[in-house]
């Protein structure tokens, strides 16, 4: 392989949400691949998904059609990994049961393959626990849904994962067309779910004070500073909202009352009176709309995002 992120075989371990999106990302750049899922019907449902997903494909440059003579799938997990060059695991989110899962792909993957576990907050330490053979090339490839669609991927490594293996998920991520990220030390939730966790926390704390309703905190995120997030990062637009200052100028004028509001901030329990209030909310805002026609609408516009982005020079 000339290039160095390149990759000709993957092992895809579940193909159910996040599953599909990965097969839809690297069948559109080629990628030959097997599939593992055992639930009955998988196989007909993963290609279906596959080519619904396509139009977006289609949008961010991919061919006019999935070529599904790339794809395999097998309801055995040794079979699904045995050539792989990476393999990325999507079962539940579950220590033990990924701990069990992530054990017999070890044993049974090439040496140089990636095993990278998608799990969304546990730490890659545990996932790697039971492994035997090669713990060294297990960690956390965590990526956001809509996978196919979100360019970022969380790569976390174990204790006994080695900086070689990191090194070389971060590359081939990014030859993927992914924006990948190195968290460097082990935490629940990772960088990104802490991060929403932190926005949700105040969100349900706002409702529950009957502050905003839901539909009110929505409106605001997704017209205010989610814009800004979208195109740069908080600390970036932190730095750009201090003027010619920067963020020294914001941090030395705005640091002192935002220390006052952190002070200030929540702690709601998510009591039943509260989830009822949030999914009663969330129904009173989407009103007749369907969570399909949003979802698509939400896709095409991040990939109008993402295509304007990258004809501009943002970080």
């Amino acid at each position: 392989m000339t290039d160095p992120g390149a990759l000709r075989r993957a092992a895809v371990i579940g193909t159910g949400v996040i599953g599909t999106g990965w097969v839809t990302t690297l069948l559109a750049r080629r990628v030959a691949v097997t599939a593992y899922d055992p639930a009955p019907g998988s196989a007909e449902r993963l290609r279906a998904a596959v080519r619904a997903n396509w139009p977006t494909m289609r949008l961010l440059g991919a061919g006019d059609e999935p070529d599904l003579e790339l794809l395999r799938v097998t309801d055995d997990p040794v079979t699904a990994v045995r050539d792989a060059d990476l393999v990325q695991e999507n079962g539940p989110e579950d220590e033990a049961v990924k701990r069990d899962l992530v054990a017999v792909l070890d044993a049974a993957a090439p040496a140089a393959a990636i095993i990278a576990s998608s799990s969304s907050g546990l730490p890659p330490s545990a996932v790697q626990a039971g492994c035997t053979h090669h713990p060294e090339r297990v960690l956390v490839g965590h990526p956001f849904h809509p996978v196919h669609v979100i360019p970022l991927v969380e790569v976390v490594g174990g204790r006994r994962t080695a900086p070689e293996a990191v090194a070389r998920a971060l590359e081939v991520y990014t030859w993927l067309g992914k924006r990948p990220i190195h968290v460097r030390h082990e935490v629940a939730g990772h960088v990104a779910n802490r991060l929403q966790a932190a926005l949700w926390r105040e969100a349900y704390s706002l409702v529950e004070r009957g502050t905003a309703t839901v539909a009110d905190i929505d409106a605001a995120i997704a017209n205010g500073p989610g814009l800004r997030w979208s195109v740069l990062g908080p600390f970036v637009n932190q730095h750009l909202s201090g003027g010619a200052g920067g963020l020294a100028h914001t941090l030395e004028h705005l640091g002192p009352p935002m220390v006052r509001w952190w002070d200030d901030l929540g702690t709601p329990a998510l009591t039943t009176e509260l989830a009822a209030t949030l999914v009663d909310g969330v129904r009173a805002e989407l009103g007749d709309r369907t969570d399909a026609d949003l979802a698509a609408a939400r896709d095409r516009l991040i990939v109008r995002l993402l295509i304007a982005k990258s004809h501009e020079e943002t970080l």
